[in-house]
């Protein structure tokens, strides 16, 4: 059985995995992510390489990463929490280092490959992808296949426009990561009560309606709003078998139930709109990336057991 090098570069870990075809973990680890100095940042990823060809025989490395991945050139484009990583070629550098073919992929782009191969989505061909989080991003994907656009920016959702105001000329746009994002709400709910963001997270704005804040409560209630109406609209845009809700906000166990909710009032006033969005949260957490990381590796070089 072939067993492969599977990285998940984040802003404050890089997570590490050996994985073999079917996509059971071997081995898996964590170093602290090197932010600047490009030179740490490849030895430490190379070290955990050497590493584990010392134990198996490893054939290709995949990669989850960051900002806007160029999977053809190796290239990733953009900027992230690692400024180190924009710029170098990753397929030259690392596949000449170890000897090894490299693939690489877009962070997002891989959570929702792992969903595809072993998730949520796993009968589905045409599927949104949509990561709930500081910002709101995702993917898209066709036919078993992430669309990247002529841009790298497919599915970048959270820059669609929810709302204009035109005050004498002043335009205020604000985006679906504006208002529905978590990082929204924690900003909206701070203001309000006279905090600094960094004193409040998700989880507390969440336990204040618990002790009868309504504040609070309205604007989790307007989140959640945000969220459908987000949904409603890349439903009709690409109109997928199904969307798939990640992010740390979706381990909430009335999360799927609280938008369900609001869509069926939006729906309720839309006479034309027939086909309600089938929605459902990611089955995988930590593991999203590494296993679509691998996925990707597996499609791109023709290997892939379904």
């Amino acid at each position: 059985m072939k067993h492969y090098m599977v990285f998940d570069i984040g802003g404050t870990h890089v997570k590490h995995a050996v994985m073999n075809e079917t996509g059971s973990f071997l081995e898996k680890g964590s170093y602290p992510s090197e932010r600047n100095d490009f030179e740490k940042f490849k030895e430490d990823l190379l070290a955990v390489v050497r590493q584990a060809k010392e134990r198996y025989e490893v054939v290709g490395i995949a990669m989850s990463c960051p900002g806007g991945v160029d999977s053809d050139s190796g290239v990733i484009g953009g900027s992230s929490a690692l400024p180190c990583i924009h710029g170098p070629n990753f397929k030259e550098v690392f596949g000449s280092e170890t000897g090894l073919p490299v693939e690489l992929e877009n962070d997002a782009n891989c959570a929702a490959l792992g969903e595809l191969w072993k998730g949520a989505a796993k009968h589905n061909r045409d599927v949104l992808f949509v990561v709930v989080g500081t910002g709101i991003g995702g993917a898209v994907v066709k036919d078993r296949k992430i669309h990247k656009g002529a841009h790298l920016h497919g599915g970048e959702f959270g820059y669609m426009i929810m709302d204009v105001r035109n005050e004498n000329g002043n335009i205020e746009c604000k985006t679906w990561s504006d208002i529905g994002a978590t990082g929204a709400l924690v900003c909206r709910v701070a203001k309000e009560k006279g905090l600094s963001v960094h004193e409040l997270n998700g989880e507390k704005v969440f336990a204040m309606t618990e002790q009868g804040d309504l504040q609070a409560q309205k604007a989790i209630d307007e989140f959640y709003f945000a969220l459908a109406r987000g949904i409603f609209n890349i439903q009709y845009v690409y109109d997928p078998e199904k969307i798939i809700l990640g992010g740390a906000i979706s381990n909430r166990e009335d999360f799927i139930e609280q938008i369900e909710k609001r869509l069926s009032l939006l729906m309720s006033h839309i006479g034309i709109a027939k086909v309600r969005p089938v929605i459902e949260k990611c089955h995988f957490k930590n593991d999203a990336n590494l296993l679509g990381a691998l996925y990707h590796y597996m499609q791109r070089r023709g290997e892939l057991i379904e």
